[in-house]
């Protein structure tokens, strides 16, 4: 059986994943069916009538789960990249790793909190942060000291504009930390025994340290870290290793079976307890992983009649940020031509082709070309390079 051997020296590949993208892709789906269901949800339109509670629930209540691939990916990802930078985690430039974290996040980041500050002053209808959260400069805080979930679970749920840059808050988190950590730890046992440490708190963070709060049982820090240790434990996993075709084949295969398991057998998995214990996003975030290590190692090709869905998961950083001005217009829409059942399903496909549109859009005018000028600015070495494959580094 031939082996595929990745030398610490040597970068896999200069391009991007597909693995990661259609990844990326499955998961920014599940978040627009999510949001746009919520909006119909609330507007009490009983569209989900007669239909199996597993293909409603697989469908469109699936946003935390994608959340949860997200932050897996991004810890692999991130891991990954500094490893090929830098050779090893204990020679991570600090100084450097913030610095082109902040190029790729902070622009799209600051512009949307311009846009949500203006929308907000104009009283636009679902835009406006009220009182009762705390106001705009409260939230306008949260937002830029990565606090929105804490935010939310003391005073309830923001406008949904604000209410996403929750993962945001954990992700940074995490990643503050992260290059301070492999600079004292290295790479090596310590820092995977902390990292396992994040793993095993997760569950817990989700259920008995949530006390009761919703809102945090699902947007806790440690409740979301887990998923990012993991993804780093599986990059350190990756490096340095010889993999044969054959185990790389088997572990691709185990993990996308239970990624089924977890999306279109939810509620059995929840029959064992896997929810009720928190570790269901536990199993999903380690399904993703599997596949990220199998697809990103071997070289995995993918389908030509896949390439929609790859565009968007390499769009997935600005498909997120603004898919909820979608999803408002289009539902605006919707209520608009009477609120028809049979329009529902053309919700859901224009929602998803006019995120998908606009996210490209904001990348190629805005974000891309905002990432490489800080860049050069900053005079990164080898940053030309490296802004190709830029977009490998938003974890949402």
């Amino acid at each position: 059986m031939g082996k595929i051997h990745i030398r610490p020296e040597t970068p896999p590949s200069t391009t991007r994943v597909a693995g990661i993208d259609l990844l990326r892709g499955l998961a920014i789906f599940f978040v627009l069916m999510n949001h746009l269901n919520m909006r119909l949800v609330l507007a009490k339109v009983p569209y989900t009538a007669g239909l199996p509670e597993q293909l409603v629930s697989t469908l469109v209540w699936k946003g935390q789960y994608a959340v949860q691939m997200f932050f897996a990916l991004s810890g692999f990802l991130i891991t990954a990249m500094s490893l090929r930078r830098w050779g090893s985690l204990e020679k991570v430039q600090v100084r450097e790793f913030y610095l082109l974290r902040c190029a790729r996040i902070a622009p799209l980041l600051l512009l949307l909190l311009l846009v949500l500050c203006g929308l907000h002053l104009a009283q636009v209808r679902n835009f406006v942060v009220p009182d009762s959260r705390g106001g705009l400069g409260r939230a306008l805080l949260a937002a830029l000291t990565f606090r929105v979930n804490v935010l939310e679970a003391q005073r309830g749920y923001l406008p949904a504009n604000w209410d996403i840059l929750w993962s945001l808050s954990v992700e940074e988190l995490f990643y503050l930390g992260f290059p301070l950590l492999c600079r004292l730890l290295g790479g090596g046992r310590v820092l995977r025994l902390v990292l396992l440490g994040f793993a095993i708190a997760g569950p817990f963070a989700r259920t008995a340290l949530a006390h009761g709060n919703e809102v945090w049982a699902e947007y806790s820090y440690l409740g979301g870290m887990d998923a990012i240790a993991l993804g780093c434990m599986a990059a350190l996993l990756c490096h340095g290793r010889s993999w044969s075709a054959r185990s790389l084949q088997l572990l691709g295969l185990a993990g996308g079976a239970l990624l089924v398991f977890s999306y279109c057998f939810s509620l059995f998995a929840n029959s064992l307890g896997l929810g009720r214990t928190g570790l269901n996003l536990t199993v999903l975030a380690v399904a993703t992983c599997m596949v990220a290590i199998a697809t990103s190692v071997g070289g995995w090709r993918a389908p030509r009649w896949l390439a929609p869905l790859l565009l968007v998961g390499r769009r997935s950083y600005e498909i997120y940020l603004t898919h909820m001005f979608v999803v408002f217009a289009c539902f605006g829409l919707f209520r608009y031509g009477g609120s028809t059942l049979d329009s529902v399903p053309l919700l859901f496909v224009a929602g998803i082709l006019c995120a998908a549109v606009l996210g490209d859009f904001v990348a190629r005018l805005y974000s891309e070309p905002m990432n490489a000028l800080l860049r050069r600015r900053w005079r990164r070495p080898g940053a030309e390079r490296l802004v190709a494959e830029h977009g490998l580094e938003a974890g949402t």
